[in-house]
């Protein structure tokens, strides 16, 4: 098992920046595909990006391209989550999660272990 914290989330302007880090315990984070989602209040939780174990794959939503990247070091079993020139519909709370099959999901369901969230909130 793993368990996943995340830290970083806060208030920002629009096109102001945030890094979120996600912290996992357990020996075996390296053997974990790691993605990262959100959810804004009334909508459903989405994908945002997800990196595999040595961090050469890497895929992210459409709506973040260009803007976030995504990173991990495993031997601090952590993984990041910078976000760029952010944007008042980024505002939500930001999950990271852990797969432990290996290949690259972009569905919610295809991940087995969450954190408990981190706010987000971009202002104008």
């Amino acid at each position: 098992q793993v368990q996943l914290a995340e830290s970083g989330g806060g208030l920002v302007q629009a096109g102001g920046s945030l890094r979120l880090s996600c912290a996992a315990s357990g020996r075996t984070f390296s053997s974990y595909y790691m993605g990262w989602f959100r959810q804004a209040p009334g909508k459903e939780r989405e994908f945002v990006a997800t990196i595999n174990w040595g961090g050469g794959i890497r895929n992210y939503a459409d709506s973040v391209k260009g803007r976030f990247t995504i990173s991990r070091d495993n031997a601090k079993n952590t993984v990041y989550l910078q976000m760029n020139s952010l944007k008042l519909e980024d505002t939500a709370v930001y999950y990271c999660a852990a797969r432990s099959r290996s290949s690259t999901s972009v569905s919610a369901g295809g991940y087995d272990y969450w954190g408990q969230g981190t706010q987000v909130t971009v202002s104008s």
